[in-house]
């Protein structure tokens, strides 16, 4: 276990807290925001921005296995995933994990085991890691494995997604990209594709099972939504059982319908520094523009989510203040942790010191504890470690 910092206080930067950038201190001990005379370090040239919150990323996948056919063990991915969320100031992330017919890293047996290793590994956590389970729409036969390992694991976040009509589409117009796909599991296309007829032959079971699923949630008190809703029957589908949260809409029309029931709308933050979609749809600048989105996520790319912030900022769509809460604010009111997402008292304490002139992050204080440093930050962190003179409280 790593221990919280010693109280201390920051002084010089400019603090993002209230809602506004303001110059003032920030103090912490046992592991929260907190007040007292305590010994200082001088930030001055910094920001001090609240932790981010991460709601749905699948870069673990990549240190879990670097390339699909060399993959490492799943506490070394763990502990790769936790350094490089930290080092891109996340204090708090949900790994994105399929529980899917396609089987493989995919499947539900691998989910299992990735659950099991999180677990194992989180008294050794830095960042908040968590898990996100990304349930295919016709997986129907595992609803009691699904909801049991919910349960054992204290999953608190569900997603439905479909990718049949995807995998579909995709035999007819680009067989190359399913002989890929089917390449990634071990399989032959002719193999993959039969995986995924024999998941649409569920077409009639799947509405009766989306709805158990949604009750089971509701008396587990976990947060569900759906991903890649197309339209916008589809997102009120989903809205009308609970799944509030609509994750990555293709087009407008979801994400309209969504904000008009108060459902929450998160987008890729590489979406927004790419300047569009990796995959050809709506571009999430539109939505940020049109106040159609609420919450960015790192999607693919952790170093995405500072980044999408700063840009946002830059080019005048909006406020920092506004759009570093599309990052740590808005995420923490969306999974409801009310002792995160913002700078004040009794919170925890979860920061982010980053350079004023460059946007380089220095430094990462997730729950009071350091988990990354760097720069002239960590010099400044050093000397004041080194003489502890305390000081008078403002």
């Amino acid at each position: 276990m790593i221990s919280h910092l010693s109280p201390l206080r920051l002084t010089g930067a400019t603090v993002l807290r209230d809602g506004s950038l303001q110059q003032r201190s920030v103090a912490i001990a046992n592991g929260l925001i907190s007040k007292g005379p305590f010994p200082a370090v001088d930030l001055t040239g910094y920001l001090i921005l609240p932790g981010i919150i991460d709601l749905h990323g699948d870069a673990f996948e990549r240190h879990m296995a670097p390339r699909p056919s060399a993959p490492f063990p799943l506490e070394t991915g763990l502990r790769a995933t936790d350094r490089d969320a930290a080092a891109n100031g996340v204090t708090t992330a949900w790994m994105a994990q399929s529980w899917s017919w396609e089987g493989g890293h995919r499947g539900p047996d691998f989910a299992e085991e990735f659950l099991a290793a999180v677990a194992a590994y989180r008294p050794r956590m830095l960042t908040d890691l968590r898990v996100q389970i990304r349930c295919e729409t016709h997986t129907v036969g595992t609803r009691e494995r699904l909801l049991a390992a919910i349960k054992k694991f204290g999953v608190d976040y569900v997603i439905f997604n479909n990718h049949l009509d995807e995998a579909i589409e995709m035999s007819h117009a680009r067989p190359e990209d399913i002989a890929h796909w089917a390449k990634k599991n071990g399989r032959t296309s002719e193999e993959h594709m039969a995986m995924v007829w024999a998941a649409r032959d569920q077409d009639k079971d799947v509405p009766r099972h989306l709805c158990k699923l949604a009750e089971a949630f509701d008396q587990m008190g976990v947060t569900y939504g759906s991903h890649d809703d197309p339209d916008g029957t589809t997102r009120e589908t989903y809205s009308l059982i609970g799944a509030k949260v609509c994750e990555f809409p293709t087009a407008r029309t979801p994400a309209a319908l969504a904000k008009a029931v108060n459902d929450p709308v998160l987008m890729g933050a590489p979406n927004i520094v790419r300047g569009g979609s990796q995959s050809g749809n709506i571009a999430a600048i539109d939505l940020v523009k049109a106040g159609l989105c609420d919450v960015l996520v790192s999607d693919y790319y952790y170093p995405a989510l500072a980044q999408a912030a700063f840009k946002l900022a830059e080019d005048d769509v909006m406020p920092l203040e506004k759009a570093w809460a599309m990052i740590s604010t808005n995420a923490a009111d969306v999974l409801r942790l009310s002792d995160r997402g913002v700078i004040d008292y009794g919170k925890r304490a979860d920061l982010v010191v980053v350079n004023a002139d460059t946007k380089a992050i220095e430094a990462t204080i997730s729950g009071g504890r350091i988990t990354h440093m760097m720069g002239e930050a960590a010099s400044r962190f050093t000397q004041m470690l080194s003489s502890e003179v305390p000081v008078a409280a403002e």
